[in-house]
């Protein structure tokens, strides 16, 4: 597979992509993460991808393959974003303790003026979690950059989340599979 550019500094993405051994390089541009009111989800999601990937576009190489992508967490149709601080962490993880969430992530992939665009999701439940746990995770890992307050691959998921219907690799940052056939059908 010819090398493509991630336009993302998140290290979980770059190690999935490292994991699937597809060449990469890192590209980044300050995006606004801002949406139009009454998108769905996988919408926003993917609209936020798509500004992220026309950014980079326009720092590269023409026809250079360009892959964004953004994740969320919904639970209850609301959208939840990164908390800003420990009260907030600990709060959205209370939230989410005993039930079900989705984490959707948009993903866009762009060469020149061809577009992939698509959204994956999986459902994400998770145990009751004791006050001691939630402050425990918040305060060890700082989950601050993180959509829905936590990381799958840490702690919190590791004792907490009671089962994972869809792609796991999805919460953490990248429906990789996916991404693989996208990406070998846009370059076959």
């Amino acid at each position: 597979m010819n090398k493509i550019i991630l336009a993302s500094q998140s290290p979980r993405r770059k190690q999935l992509l490292e994991w699937a051994e597809i060449p990469f390089e890192i590209v980044v541009s300050e995006t606004d993460e801002s949406y139009p009111v009454g998108l769905s989800p996988d919408k926003v999601a993917m609209h936020i991808a798509r500004n992220k990937a026309l950014a980079v576009q326009k720092l590269v190489v023409p026809g250079s393959t360009v892959l964004a992508a953004d994740t969320i967490v919904v639970l209850n149709n609301r959208i939840i974003g990164k908390p800003r601080s420990r009260e907030e962490a600990f709060e959205i993880l209370h939230r989410l303790s005993g039930k079900k969430h989705a984490v959707i992530t948009g993903v866009v992939i762009r060469r020149n003026e061809t577009e992939i665009a698509f959204a994956d999701a999986t459902d994400v439940y998770f145990h009751e979690l004791s006050r001691e746990q939630i402050e425990f995770y918040v305060d060890k890992y700082k989950p601050y950059d993180k959509a829905g307050a936590y990381a799958i691959q840490e702690w919190i998921g590791v004792v907490g989340i009671k089962s994972v219907a869809g792609d796991f690799y999805n919460v953490m940052g990248l429906p990789v599979s996916r991404v693989v056939r996208e990406l070998n059908g846009l370059m076959n």
